[in-house]
C-alpha cells in the first residue's frame, strides 16, 4: 500500500479534518501562487502584498488557511512575521500529498505583474544590502564582531575544509570574502582561489590584505555568483562564510555555486542558526535573521548537494553559528 493509500485509509476524525482543510487551502488559486512563490524565499506579509498586489487583511486570511493546513511555517524577525513554505514530513500521514501538492505548485507561471513585482523586491533586498557594505566597508570588523568574530568560527571552519573529502585541490572559490581572512586559509591548499564579491570596497580589501600576506594565487572577481566572469569555473571547493543572510535568495546562491563544482566537489557553508535579534537587520546589515539548518539542507538538497559534516558554535551573546559542509555527487 503506498503512503497517500495509507494516509487516506487511516481512521479518526484528525485525519479527515487535517485532509479537508489540505484539500480547502489547495482550492484557491492565489494561495496556490503564494506557495508557489514561498518556494525557495521567504516574505514577510507586507512584501507578499506587494507581489501580489493585495490588502493586508484579505492576504492574511489565505496565509491563515495555508497555516492552518499545515503548507506554510512562520518565522518572527523582530516585529515581523515571515512566511515559507513548510517542510515535508511534519504530518507524516500527509507527506506524500502534501509533496505531489508541491510539485504541481512548482509547475505554476506566474502572472508576469507578478512576477515583476518579485523581481523587483529582490533587486530592492540586495541593494539595500550592497548599500549597506559600501557604506560600511571601513568599519567591516567592527559590524562583524557585533554578531560573532571571525575568530570565533575561523578555527572549525578551517578544520572542516582540512577534513573535507575532497577529490582534488586544485581550485577554491569564496564567495563573499569580507576582508580577505579566509581567503589566506585557502591560498596554502590550493593551487588557485577565486574571490568574488558583488562590492568593490570590500573586494579591494581582501585583495590589499592578501597582497601583503605574500599570496600570489588569487584571483578576484567582482560580481556575483551568476556572473559570466564564472564561466568554465569548475571548483573543487566553494566557500560561503556568514554570507547567505545577507543575499535576497539563500537558495539561488546555492544553486550558482553547486553550478561552478567539480564532480567530487564541496560547498562549506557558515552562517546563522535562526535567531530573533532584529537590531541585527539595521546594524549589520542582514537580510535574514540567520537560518533553521532544516531549511540550508533543504536549500543544498535542491542545488544537488548532499550534507557531509555539520558544526554548530555557540556565541556569549546569544547567536549560534552552524557550520556546514555540502557535497557534490562525483
Amino acid at each position: 500500500m503506498s503512503s497517500v493509500e495509507k494516509a487516506i485509509s487511516m481512521p479518526g476524525e484528525a485525519l479527515a479534518s487535517d485532509l479537508a482543510a489540505l484539500c480547502k487551502a489547495s482550492a484557491d488559486p492565489l494561495r496556490l501562487q503564494v506557495l508557489r512563490v514561498l518556494r525557495e524565499d521567504s516574505f514577510g506579509v507586507s512584501e507578499l502584498c506587494s507581489i501580489f498586489d493585495i490588502r493586508q487583511p484579505a492576504l492574511s486570511h489565505h496565509l491563515k488557511v495555508l497555516a492552518g493546513a499545515g503548507l506554510v511555517a512562520t518565522r518572527r524577525e523582530g516585529n515581523a512575521i515571515f512566511y515559507r513554505r513548510a517542510q515535508l514530513g511534519q504530518r507524516p500521514e500527509l507527506e506524500a500529498l502534501q509533496a505531489a501538492l508541491f510539485e504541481s505548485v512548482d509547475q505554476i507561471e506566474l502572472p508576469e505583474q507578478t512576477q515583476l513585482a518579485l523581481s523587483e523586491l529582490h533587486v530592492q533586498r540586495e541593494a539595500n544590502s550592497r548599500n549597506f557594505f559600501r557604506d560600511n566597508a571601513h568599519k567591516f570588523r567592527q559590524q562583524q564582531d557585533l554578531i560573532a568574530s571571525y575568530e570565533q568560527y575561523a578555527g572549525t571552519v578551517a578544520e572542516v575544509l582540512r577534513n573535507a573529502p575532497l577529490t582534488h585541490r586544485g581550485t577554491a572559490l569564496e564567495v563573499g570574502p569580507g576582508d580577505g581572512s579566509f581567503l589566506l586559509e585557502l591560498a596554502p591548499q590550493f593551487d588557485r582561489v577565486v574571490a568574488l564579491d558583488i562590492e568593490a570596497m570590500m573586494l579591494e580589501q581582501a585583495r590589499q590584505k592578501t597582497q601583503a600576506a605574500g599570496a600570489d594565487n588569487i584571483e578576484f572577481i567582482h560580481g556575483d555568483t551568476a556572473s559570466d566572469a564564472l564561466e568554465g569555473l569548475q571548483a573543487d571547493c566553494a566557500v560561503i562564510n556568514m554570507v547567505l543572510h545577507h543575499t535576497p535568495a539563500p537558495g539561488q546562491i546555492l544553486k550558482d555555486v553547486a553550478a561552478r563544482l567539480a564532480p567530487g566537489g564541496a560547498v562549506l557553508v557558515t552562517d546563522l542558526c535562526a535567531h530573533d535579534q532584529g537590531w541585527a537587520r539595521e546594524n549589520c546589515g542582514d537580510l535574514w535573521l540567520g537560518f533553521d539548518p532544516a531549511q540550508l539542507t533543504e536549500w543544498a538538497s535542491d542545488a544537488g548537494l548532499t550534507d557531509l559534516a555539520s558544526a554548530y558554535l555557540a556565541q556569549r551573546n546569544g547567536f549560534q553559528v552552524q557550520v556546514r559542509l555540502f557535497g557534490h555527487p562525483g
